[in-house]
C-alpha cells in the first residue's frame, strides 16, 4: 500500500494506527495550515523555502509550533524515506488541535502536526502540450497569503473548470486577475512577464519565487502589478506554476473571457531553466 507510514506529532507510524479527534479545529473550522513539497529522485526540492512559509503562516494565524522547524524538517525527511518515495509529494499539516467547539481560539493551544508522502510523477503532458483554463470570479477570503486549510473557494473553482473540460480555473476580483485555483498565474506581453503582486490576494508560491529569480537571471523583465481580464485576453503567452506542476503553458481560456494562446519562447525558456535548477538541486543534496 502506498503512503503506509504517516507523521503524527513527532512520530512516524503506520497510517492505520492514527486517529484524529472529532473536535479537532481543523475539522470544525479549517483552523490550520499546510505545505506540499515535491520530491525528485528521493530528494525534496526547496524544503527550506516551504517550511519558512509554513512558519510564516503559523505566525499570521497565531499558531504555536509544537517543535522547532528543523526538527519538523528532519521528520519530514524520515517520512519520505519510510515511504520510499522516488518522485512524489510530501504533505505536512498543522491544526490548532482538539478543543470543545467554540469560535474563539486559544493562542497557546497545543497544535497537532500530521503528514503523508505519496508517489506522483511530474505532469509531463501538461508541461509539454499545455492546459485549457476557465476564468471565474475569485470568491475566496481576503487572506490568500496564508496557506490555510480553507480551500473551499479553490475547490469550487476547480470543479467549475472541470465541468467545462478545463484543467485549471483562473480567478479574478472585479476584473483584476489574481491566480489559479491551485497555481500562480503569469502572462507574457512583448516578451515581458506580468504577475499579480504577492499581497494578501494571492499565495506567494515557492515555484513563483523561483520563476521571478530565474527571469531576472535571464534578463527577462518581470512586472509584479495587477493586470486585467482584458490584458489576460490580449496576452502573447500565458502560463501557470505550482509545486506539483512546475510551469505549464496555458493554451486557452474560457468563461468570463475567451482566448487561445501559442506556447511561446518565454514560457519554454523559463520551463527549461526551472528544470535545470531542479536537476542541480538533486546533484548538490
Amino acid at each position: 500500500m502506498e503512503n503506509t507510514f504517516v507523521l503524527f506529532n513527532n512520530q512516524i507510524t503506520e497510517r492505520e494506527n492514527v486517529s484524529i479527534d472529532m473536535e479537532d479545529r481543523g475539522y470544525n473550522f479549517g483552523d490550520g495550515i499546510y505545505e506540499v513539497v515535491y520530491i525528485y529522485g528521493g530528494k525534496p526540492f526547496s524544503m527550506d523555502e516551504h517550511f519558512r512559509r509554513f512558519e510564516e503562516s503559523a505566525r499570521k494565524l497565531e499558531m504555536k509550533m509544537p517543535c522547532p522547524i528543523e526538527e519538523l524538517k528532519e521528520k519530514t525527511a524520515e517520512l519520505i524515506q519510510a515511504n520510499n518515495i522516488h518522485n512524489g509529494i510530501v504533505y505536512i499539516q498543522m491544526t490548532r488541535g482538539a478543543s470543545a467547539r467554540a469560535h474563539l481560539y486559544e493562542k497557546e493551544a497545543a497544535c497537532l502536526i500530521t503528514g503523508f508522502a505519496r508517489k506522483m510523477d511530474p505532469p509531463a503532458e501538461a508541461q509539454e502540450k499545455g492546459v485549457k483554463t476557465y476564468l471565474t470570479p475569485d470568491i475566496r477570503w481576503l487572506r490568500c497569503d496564508i496557506k490555510s486549510l480553507n480551500l473551499l473557494g479553490n475547490t469550487m473553482a476547480k470543479r467549475i473548470a472541470a465541468d467545462h473540460a478545463c484543467g485549471e480555473a483562473l480567478q479574478h476580483r472585479d476584473g483584476i486577475c489574481t491566480e489559479g485555483s491551485s497555481s500562480n498565474l503569469f502572462i507574457v506581453k512583448n516578451n515581458e512577464v506580468h504577475t499579480h503582486p504577492a499581497n494578501n490576494l494571492i499565495l506567494n508560491g515557492i515555484t513563483r519565487q523561483h520563476i521571478l529569480q530565474i527571469a531576472g537571471e535571464q534578463g527577462i523583465t518581470v512586472k509584479e502589478a495587477p493586470f486585467s481580464t482584458e490584458e489576460l485576453q490580449a496576452a502573447d503567452e500565458v502560463f501557470i506554476s505550482s509545486t506539483t506542476m512546475e510551469i505549464a503553458p496555458v493554451i486557452s481560456v474560457e468563461g468570463d473571457v475567451q482566448a487561445t494562446y501559442p506556447i511561446g519562447s518565454v514560457t519554454r525558456a523559463l520551463q527549461k531553466k526551472l528544470k535545470d535548477k531542479i536537476k542541480q538541486n538533486r546533484v548538490h543534496q
